[in-house]
């Protein structure tokens, strides 16, 4: 029969040390988010210069992070990269695997959001006597950003959930890890891990809450 006995008291005590983890673990998530950002644009931009060299490295890096688990991408960045002298420590391997992820996800977003903006839009552009970068810059790359915002909300929660893996590489300041060394001392896994899920969900309803909100703003007209 069930007989587990709940002691929610300690997790409740603990509970100020998760929230520090928490700020971490967001930190994490918005940092890998304006890499990703950055790296994800100029991905974009390769693949759409039609040099050969730099559309084969864009479309290498976004079917990499697509199509290979997040948790392999931190690995490579933690332990594969020490093969050649680069040694991260966890919390910057953490870091560079989930920005890695997110600039393969949000160049492939981006490129749809190209793909939903007519080439008339750019046209128009060149025939108020524009060059081809500042069609983009003013024009184009404006109303991508509108299309592909809310896309990319769904990516920063993502990033959110990914700073779990850490736990995998070492990383123990973040929420997953101090639940991680806060369930070894004390046993109580039910308690610290569902208070720690309560945390990353309110964490994520807030982001997703906070996009929709600011979308409404940016993108009124």
């Amino acid at each position: 029969m069930f007989s587990y006995s709940f002691h929610w008291n300690q997790a409740f005590k603990a509970l100020p040390q998760m929230l520090e983890g928490a700020l971490v673990t967001l930190q994490i998530a918005i940092l890998s988010m304006a890499i990703g950002l950055v790296v994800a644009l100029a991905l974009t931009l390769f693949r759409m210069s039609g040099n050969r060299i730099l559309n084969g490295f864009a479309t290498a890096w976004v079917e990499i992070a697509r199509n290979t688990p997040a948790l392999f991408q931190i690995y490579m960045a933690h332990f594969g990269l020490g093969n050649f002298g680069i040694h991260l420590s966890p919390y910057t391997a953490l870091l560079v695997g989930i920005a890695f992820n997110n600039a393969g996800y949000l160049a492939e977003n981006f490129r749809g959001a190209l793909k939903a903006i007519p080439e008339t839009q750019t046209r128009a552009g060149r025939s108020l006597g524009m060059t081809s970068l500042q069609a983009f810059r003013y024009i184009v790359l404006p109303q991508m950003l509108r299309v592909a915002f809310l896309p990319a909300t769904n990516q920063m929660v993502w990033a959110i959930l990914m700073t779990s893996l850490g736990v995998t590489v070492g990383m123990n300041t973040d929420l997953a890890g101090i639940t991680q060394e806060l369930n070894a001392r004390s046993f109580r896994t039910f308690e610290f891990f569902a208070l720690a899920a309560i945390i990353y969900y309110l964490i994520a309803k807030a982001v997703t809450l906070a996009a929709r909100l600011a979308a409404t703003r940016m993108f009124r007209y």
